[in-house]
């Protein structure tokens, strides 16, 4: 099967890259499922009920987050409520949602998804090793194809859960740092790993942030508020073809499309 994996889609410039792009990236690669990091779609910082639906009425069926998620009030509900949305699943327990479920295709293939988070550089959370431990023994005993979402800050750290999960996972596809790293390859035991996927949003900034305003943070250590630069939008992410029977990832391969003509941004939201 072929699986589309959309990296951090940041407010309405990675909106509408989505709109604009996958359709003819599923009918093209033949995709089977698609995946994608929504936790900066509302103006880079978390996800509203209407972005949700909005995404989902452009063909994405998992939504994957990380530290963002929580940004907004209104996710809270969400999580609990929304069956395509997943948080991190190594927070601690009681928080609202869930960071692991099984989904369907629409060929009626089950494919489960891991949402993790590192801990090297972010918060102290649950070791997401022993983590994944649990739910891929878990998920198992469901579908050999099972992807990972690991939303963390440091190269090595992404790289060891790789190592760990080989044979075990069909894919860890790293997230968080909106920069796309040129290392996709299949591991020795058949798992697809790309440290980390990229930005689905504008690239002309600072990692989808308006560069005036990162720089003058960098300056003047002052909070600042930021919102999404304009200009420069990609689509990012992976597509992989992994087999339905052992969950082996049988090919890997970034994603970089630019979005060659971009329309003005919504008045209503960025």
């Amino acid at each position: 099967m072929n699986l589309l994996f959309i990296a951090d889609i940041f407010g309405s410039p990675g909106r509408r890259a989505v709109r604009d792009l996958v359709p003819e990236l599923v009918s093209s690669m033949g995709i089977d499922f698609v995946i994608a990091n929504v936790e900066n779609a509302a103006a880079g910082f978390g996800v509203t009920r209407d972005i949700i639906t909005e995404l989902k009425g452009l063909g994405i069926e998992a939504m994957t987050s990380g530290n963002h998620i929580w940004d907004r009030k209104e996710a809270l509900p969400l999580l609990d409520e929304e069956p395509l949305l997943l948080r991190p699943h190594n927070y601690p327990p009681g928080v609202p949602g869930r960071g692991v479920h099984v989904f369907t295709s629409r060929d009626g293939v089950s494919i489960g998804i891991i949402n993790l988070m590192g801990r090297v550089f972010m918060r102290e959370l649950e070791c997401p090793f022993r983590t994944a431990d649990r739910e891929v023994a878990a998920l198992r005993e469901r579908t050999p194809v099972i992807l990972v979402d690991f939303h963390a800050e440091a190269t090595a750290e992404k790289i060891a859960l790789a190592h760990y999960l080989d044979g075990r996972v069909s894919a860890v596809l790293g997230t968080h740092t909106h920069v796309q790293t040129a290392d996709e390859r299949i591991l020795p035991q058949g798992t697809g790993f790309l440290t980390d996927a990229g930005m689905t949003g504008p690239h002309d900034s600072i990692i989808g942030v308006r560069k005036e305003q990162a720089i003058r943070k960098f300056l003047n250590l002052l909070p600042t508020r930021f919102e999404p630069a304009v200009g420069g939008t990609m689509l990012q992410g992976a597509h992989l073809e992994i087999d339905e029977a052992t969950g082996t990832c049988r090919h890997i391969e970034r994603i970089s499309i630019p979005l060659e003509v971009e329309s003005p941004a919504p008045a209503r939201s960025a």
